[in-house]
């Protein structure tokens, strides 16, 4: 009788033992969720600053333009 007792117990705790690994499983996989949400976060800031870099890049080629035609302008205007 106390035999049966004292397996009961040994069951109980392997029990509670594969509940605690199946939380660390739990845990490990939110963590892997979490860290790979906070990977995407940081390659989508990535391809908006590089977004905003070729925006500017192409502001600064059409400020160039327009500086090159007001000067080819300018140096034509004595010619007319």
């Amino acid at each position: 009788m106390c035999q049966g007792t004292g397996d009961e117990r040994e069951r109980e705790r392997e029990r509670e033992r594969e509940r605690e690994r199946e939380r660390e499983r739990e845990r490990e996989r939110e963590r892997g969720e979490r860290e790979r949400e906070r990977e995407r976060e940081r390659e989508r800031r990535e391809r908006e600053r590089e977004r905003e870099r070729e925006r500017e890049r192409e502001r600064e080629r059409e400020r160039e333009r327009e500086r090159e035609s007001r000067r080819y302008g300018a140096a034509l205007l004595p010619l007319g």
